[in-house]
């Protein structure tokens, strides 16, 4: 491999879950340099983003998503980083309308219509009820707890006692924070391993809170879809923005499970190493 000296890079955002994104389908990218990844992560030494995500070839689907978080490690699977790098692909017209891709948690199929990033996530199996909190996996693992008042809730330091107690320490968890703001709709905050902070949105926070409230609001109502199960779609607010979560319910198994938002090219440019 012949190192790179020079780096062409986009930078897109997600309700302002913001990404670096690089063209490697010639495979120019050191991934296992750590050190360049956060340090062009970084917001004030290098470009600023939550992450950098590599577009790369795939014999299985038409790209392959490569996720890092801003600490330099490769990641678990990234919802708004996925809907940003359906953007990006579809801005380099590796797709038109529709397109499957992998991921570090096997195949997304998504699609992009008037700017809105439409995303299907992973199946749904087990969600771990607790009185305080439920816990569970969307691609990402994620803790999800109901709080009051959250606009003013202490989300870094409450979150971070959380990632980092006797039971996550090891692994880690990203901690999602919710109150419920009218019917189906939900305002959400998260604090991000990986990041170590709260960023303004995380869509398989978001995701992961959907399918809470589906077990925690036994009031809300779907529609029967045959075979399917029932069907909803909840609205929710992140500190960057709007975002949807559409699922089929089927007692606890969710599926057909659906990001949507929307992702934008903030900038581009060149990095000199």
């Amino acid at each position: 491999m012949t190192p790179l000296t020079k780096i062409f890079f986009e930078k897109y955002q997600g309700t302002g879950n913001d990404f670096v994104m690089i063209d490697d389908r010639k495979e120019q990218f050191d991934t296992n340099n750590n050190e360049l990844v956060a340090r062009l992560c970084h917001r004030r030494f290098g470009i600023g983003a939550d992450g950098l995500i590599l577009l790369r070839n795939d014999e299985k689907a038409d790209f392959k998503m490569v996720y890092f978080n801003a600490d330099g490690k490769e990641g678990s699977m990234c919802g708004n980083g996925g809907r940003c790098i359906v953007a990006f692909a579809h801005s380099l017209g590796i797709f038109k309308d529709q397109t499957v891709f992998n991921a570090v948690d096997g195949l997304h199929e998504a699609s992009i219509t008037n700017g809105i990033v439409s995303l299907k996530m992973k199946d749904v199996d087990t969600v771990e009820q607790e009185k305080d909190f439920y816990f569970l996996d969307t691609g990402s693992p994620h803790y999800v707890s109901y709080v009051e008042n959250l606009a003013n809730f202490d989300v870094f330091g409450q979150g971070k006692a959380i990632r980092y107690n006797d039971r996550f320490r090891e692994k880690g968890t990203n901690v999602n924070f919710v109150q419920r703001v009218g019917d189906k709709h939900l305002f959400v905050r998260t604090y991000e391993r990986g990041v170590e902070d709260e960023t303004l949105s995380c869509g398989t926070g978001v995701t992961a809170c959907a399918i809470a409230e589906s077990l925690a609001n036994p009031t809300m109502n779907g529609i029967s879809s045959l075979g399917l199960g029932v069907g909803f779609e909840v609205k929710i607010k992140v500190m960057g923005g709007e975002l949807a979560v559409a699922y089929h319910k089927n007692g606890l198994h969710f599926t057909n499970i659906y990001l949507k938002g929307k992702a934008e090219k903030v900038f581009e440019g060149t990095i000199q190493l």
